[in-house]
């Protein structure tokens, strides 16, 4: 990335990095968005990603995980107790670890394109 040049989506989402500036001040915690960058002052918390990341990435990894459990149980007919021993923390895992990711992309995309609320203009 160049001085004076926006990272991009990628870069954010991977790095952490500031959608203005480029600085990996981003995030606050695993996943939750500092107040504003300190380096560029750009106030974070006017952006709102919502609960979109989360939902999306429960359904993606939810249907994954289902057919990987399914393909499991049908070549090895493991016990139930080794699905919960599998499924669980792996599910969980991977979703709040991909949460991350989804986050700083989405920002990153509403930054980018300037996304506000809609309004609807009234006459």
């Amino acid at each position: 990335m160049l001085p004076g040049e926006a990272p991009t989506p990628a870069q954010v989402a991977l790095k952490g990095l500031c959608p203005r500036c480029g600085a990996p001040t981003l995030f606050r915690g695993w996943t939750e968005f500092a107040s504003s960058c300190r380096v560029c002052a750009l106030d974070l918390s006017t952006f709102n990603v919502g609960d979109g990341p989360a939902a999306f990435l429960t359904l993606i990894i939810g249907a994954v995980i289902v057919v990987l459990a399914i393909t499991v149980e049908l070549s090895l007919s493991p016990p139930f107790w080794v699905h919960m021993l599998l499924w669980i923390p792996l599910t969980a895992a991977a979703v709040v670890g991909s949460l991350r990711l989804a986050k700083g992309a989405l920002i990153s995309l509403e930054y980018r394109h300037a996304a506000e609320e809609g309004r609807i203009k009234r006459p």
